[in-house]
């Protein structure tokens, strides 16, 4: 029997959280001498479960680096957290699950219904970074990669610069206040995984503000730091049942705990100014190589998913930790990554790209997270043209055997089949022309092929046309069936 069975739970605060059932992680520090120097946008259940973890790590060294975490739209986290004083529990996922309450977040605000707090928060000399998880779309940039002007909330911004609404709008507003006042800009942080995405949202920030004032603008691009950032970490929703466990655990209820793996990773281009915090100190890998970093994420991390999903479906698994179960598909996740692709990559300083392969192979065994096959196997078309055929057409080119890399290929192309075949719908931009190819595949792998390869937005037509890679594809597609 539990101690929660013995006795009622606790509503978790500031008063009750020492009193966690032992073996519970708490906060290594004193909260009530902890200042503000970090202002998030978007609390979400990501920036939780790691950014704020960083922080939290980091605020038992140095109490400089609190969190005033502001949502720009709803105010559930804000409603859930308050009567907790910014407490919740942090889930970290693996063979043994550990519980950690997380205290780094000291401050709350819902941005639409307190504009002053926030503008107050971002000007005040203390506050030396700003963070945001706010999605893609939280950034309003346009199609080609700069700021959308045609954006709706960009349109009222540029209208009412002292009044904004979007992520944009308020990072150019506190940063023009402390021009004014004479401060140093704030760093700012994205952590969204959008390629570039430091510089993306830098040259929307210049843009926009370069529409209301041009000096401002000026002073952004010269002296502002937005460093371009990787961030990893599978963060399942929050349920009743995670609730429960949680309570049960620890002793303390939890409005909104929240779940990740325990496999974390937060990579930061090292350009932050002299006063930032220490994030190297506690597990942030700073480097001068994002995209390195990124590119080894995007072929050893997502395209070994993505040959999982679908070889994985098309073996009667549901999810990673089946897939990666089954011995077939564990040798060839393994041999994809150390013999095809780690030689397309040059590892980034600090990355050791087959303990990397190893780290990835032992989160895919993690029996706690269940990660849907059919939920990564969405969007193939647009996500496979990334995660495969760069790898292949470099292996290609450099005379090395591709027949590993067209499985994940053919094994798209037979999903597809079934899905059509069965009714099932295809959840993917493509999947009008993608229903009526795989209807009337016939299992004849020149002509089922030929069909999927006719898709230039997903094949290039030099590659499709190369024999030695129809010839790859077509082989194993008849060995998938």
């Amino acid at each position: 029997m539990t101690a929660s069975e013995t006795s009622p739970a606790l509503r978790l605060n500031a008063t009750s959280y020492p009193a966690a059932i032992p073996g519970t992680a708490l906060p290594a520090y004193d909260r009530d001498k902890v200042e503000i120097g970090v202002v998030h946008f978007g609390p979400g259940a990501f920036h939780r479960a790691h950014q704020a973890f960083y922080f939290d790590q980091l605020l038992a060294k140095d109490p400089r680096w609190g969190i005033c975490a502001v949502s720009l739209k709803s105010p559930g986290v804000r409603d859930a957290l308050q009567p907790q004083d910014g407490l919740y529990v942090l889930a970290q996922l693996d063979a043994e699950t550990t519980f950690r309450v997380i205290g780094s977040i000291r401050e709350m605000l819902v941005a639409p219904e307190d504009p002053p707090s926030v503008f107050a928060r971002l000007a005040a000399p203390t506050t030396r970074i700003v963070t945001l998880t706010v999605t893609e779309k939280g950034y309003t940039l346009s199609a080609e990669g700069g700021l959308d002007e045609t954006h709706p909330d960009i349109i009222h911004d540029l209208a009412n610069p002292r009044e904004p609404r979007s992520a944009v709008g308020y990072v150019v507003e506190g940063l023009r206040r402390r021009f004014s006042a004479g401060l140093a800009p704030y760093a700012v942080v994205a952590c969204d995984n959008l390629a570039d995405n430091g510089w993306r949202l830098k040259a929307a920030v210049v843009a926009f503000a370069a529409k209301i004032d041009a000096e401002l603008a000026v002073w952004i691009e010269r002296e502002a730091r937005f460093p371009r950032t990787m961030v990893d970490s599978i963060t399942p929703a929050t349920d009743d049942a995670l609730r429960a466990r949680v309570q049960a655990a620890t002793g303390l209820e939890d409005a909104w705990p929240i779940q990740r793996e325990a496999f974390t990773q937060w990579v930061v281009e090292d350009v932050l100014p002299g006063d930032a915090p220490d994030l190297a100190s506690v597990g942030v890998i700073l480097t001068d190589d994002v995209r390195g970093f990124e590119r080894a994420k995007l072929r050893l991390l997502n395209g070994v998913h993505s040959t999982l999903a679908y070889a994985g479906i098309l073996r009667g698994h549901e999810t990673v930790f089946e897939a990666i179960s089954d011995p077939v598909l564990e040798a060839l996740a393994r041999d994809l990554m150390v013999k095809d692709i780690i030689p397309t990559l040059t590892a980034p300083r600090g990355l050791d790209l087959v303990q990397y392969a190893e780290a990835i192979l032992a989160r895919f065994r993690n029996p706690e997270i269940r990660h849907l096959l059919s939920q990564i196997a969405w969007d193939g078309s647009q996500k496979l043209p990334f995660r495969i055929l760069g790898t292949l057409t470099e292996t290609l080119e450099a005379g090395r055997s591709i027949e590993r890399l067209a499985l994940p290929l053919a094994a798209w192309m037979r999903f597809v089949a079934l899905r059509a075949k069965t009714g099932e719908a295809i959840t993917d931009p493509l999947h009008d022309a993608l229903s009526e190819i795989g209807s009337g595949a016939t299992g004849d792998a020149h002509t089922d092929v030929a069909a999927f390869l006719a898709l230039d937005s997903v094949f290039p037509p030099a590659l499709a046309r190369d024999p030695t890679f129809v010839e790859a594809v077509e082989k194993a597609y008849v060995e998938l069936a």
